[in-house]
């Protein structure tokens, strides 16, 4: 069975449209904001969340990214990860508020190997997450503060995030990887 797209280019925008008013909205402002994306979408997703939050509040919002390869916890039995770079923006993040950006929220563990990589970083004063797909499945107590799309999904699913700065096409979609694994 193909997968079955659930969000397209437009309804991309419109999330992350709206995810950028809620963050200006509950931080009253950019003021003492910085936006860090976690590799590879979230980074892709954090830009244009930044962009979008300093084209509306008329002021540039500190954009950067955490890298979380080394701080994972199944490093064991996925050894094969390339770390990505981490760019803290000029100012740091002492004292800031802090949004952590990512594509899909599922288990909870990614976010939480990216808030072990922030306090390597500094002491913010708040941490935020936005991402654009929370699926649920939780290991951890961890839940966003703001979300493009909530997609109940089955552990037998797969969530697959297309950008165009990263895949060349622009969708969200859900795969039943069961009915692969049935026809072996």
């Amino acid at each position: 069975m193909p997968a079955r797209t659930v969000l397209q280019q437009p309804d991309i925008t419109r999330a992350l449209t709206r995810i950028s008013h809620e963050i200006l909205e509950a931080n009253r402002g950019p003021e003492g904001l910085v936006i860090l994306g976690i590799p590879t979408r979230g980074v892709v997703l954090a830009d244009r969340i930044g962009r979008l939050v300093s084209e509306f509040s008329g002021r540039p919002v500190p954009i950067g990214s955490i890298d979380v390869t080394m701080y994972r916890d199944d490093l064991a039995s996925n050894p094969t990860r390339v770390p990505s770079p981490t760019r803290i923006p000029a100012g740091g993040i002492d004292g800031r508020t802090v949004v952590l950006v990512d594509d899909v929220l599922f288990s909870g563990r990614t976010i939480r190997a990216a808030l072990d990589a922030l306090s390597d970083q500094g002491r913010p004063r708040a941490v935020r997450l936005a991402t654009l797909v929370d699926r649920g499945h939780r290991e951890l107590p961890i839940r966003p503060d703001f979300v493009g799309k909530n997609l109940p999904s089955a552990l037998s699913e797969r969530i697959n995030v297309r950008l165009m700065e990263t895949d060349g096409a622009e969708a969200v979609s859900i795969e039943d990887l069961s009915i692969e694994r049935g026809a072996e």
